[in-house]
């Protein structure tokens, strides 16, 4: 069983103290950090939870910690963590800056404890789907978009949501980032609020990231294009459409299902429609639990440091491009 402390009590820390809780044979949740007394009272009342007074306290009482404080706190309680050699777990993004995410790496390798970020669409039913499935994306597509809501705007909309598309394409495309054009517009905050990216990879790949938090509906979808075959993501509604085209020749033809003909100028051909199968997941719940088996088991989380750090550099790169348009 591991002790587990949660820094921050917010609208997100509440629902990660919900899944810790149904977690409770791996974690045994000792209590919780936040300097806002009214929220952390209210919190205290209604979960019946330890409410401490400084995050060293705290440390000194868990084996793990559950960071879903704002983002500026995130590099000051992971370095803390982590010189307490506690295991950490952090909310996307990793930390403000690329500099603070250079520190955290260099403090790990002294202190070797677990450190997983939070890139919670990992673990998305849309994106376990095609787990299975041969990808190699050679154009994508990714829309993020979300009706306006003031919590997350200390961030800009690119750090905010469209980080979350770029931690997946990174994931799917292990190649190089060779160029990055961007724009983006600021409307109701002091960063973007609406932002498009055009990023290039090493092999060939192209992937057009939008995002924004000013849309009159919501979309979370990634669409993938590679040699014969489409994938279609929706992590909002945690579905995931397959099209694969076959050769007339293709062997085993025979055994496929939902295929309509198609006559070509190269010969004949078969579109394939299919819908992914997929499990109804709490995926915060089982991000959580991951790590905890990672922890146990001594093995590395799916999300470590690195890749933190690799979404959050290709996110600040494009919000240098942001500023190189404007």
């Amino acid at each position: 069983m591991l002790k587990i402390g949660v820094f921050g009590v917010g609208h997100l820390g509440k629902i990660h103290i919900n899944c810790i809780r149904e977690l409770a044979d791996v974690y045994d949740l000792v209590g919780f950090f936040d300097p806002d007394d009214a929220q952390a009272q209210a919190v205290s009342k209604q979960y019946g939870l330890q409410r401490f007074d400084a995050p060293t306290i705290l440390l000194e009482a868990v084996d793990v910690v559950d960071i879903v404080a704002p983002t500026p706190t995130h590099y000051e309680l992971a370095r803390l963590a982590i010189q307490h050699h506690k295991h950490v777990f952090i909310e996307k993004p990793l930390t403000r800056t690329l500099t603070e995410a250079e520190q955290l790496i260099l403090l790990q390798k002294k202190h070797p404890v677990h450190v997983q970020i939070g890139h919670v669409e990992r673990f998305n039913p849309a994106f376990l789907a095609v787990k299975d499935v041969a990808l190699q994306p050679m154009f994508v597509e990714a829309h993020r978009l979300a009706m306006f809501n003031p919590r997350g705007t200390d961030v800009s909309v690119v750090l905010d949501l469209m980080i979350h598309d770029l931690d997946i394409v990174l994931s799917l495309v292990p190649h190089e980032v060779v160029q990055v054009h961007a724009s983006g517009v600021a409307v109701v905050s002091d960063t973007p609020d609406i932002a498009n990216a055009r990023v290039e990879f090493a092999n060939g790949c192209v992937a057009n990231f939008t995002a924004s938090r000013m849309s009159l509906k919501n979309m979370r979808k990634v669409r993938l294009f590679q040699k014969d075959a489409y994938i279609s993501m929706d992590f909002l509604n945690k579905t995931t459409d397959i099209i694969r085209l076959f050769g007339a020749g293709h062997t085993d033809l025979s055994a496929q299902d939902n295929l309509m003909e198609l006559n070509t100028n190269s010969g004949k051909k078969y579109l394939q429609f299919q819908q992914a199968k997929t499990e109804p997941v709490n995926a915060i719940q089982m991000e959580l639990q991951t790590f905890a088996e990672c922890i146990q088991k001594q093995k590395p989380p799916k999300v470590g440091l690195q890749e933190g750090y690799r979404a959050l550099e290709l996110a600040y790169r494009i919000l240098e491009a942001i500023e190189r348009s404007t």
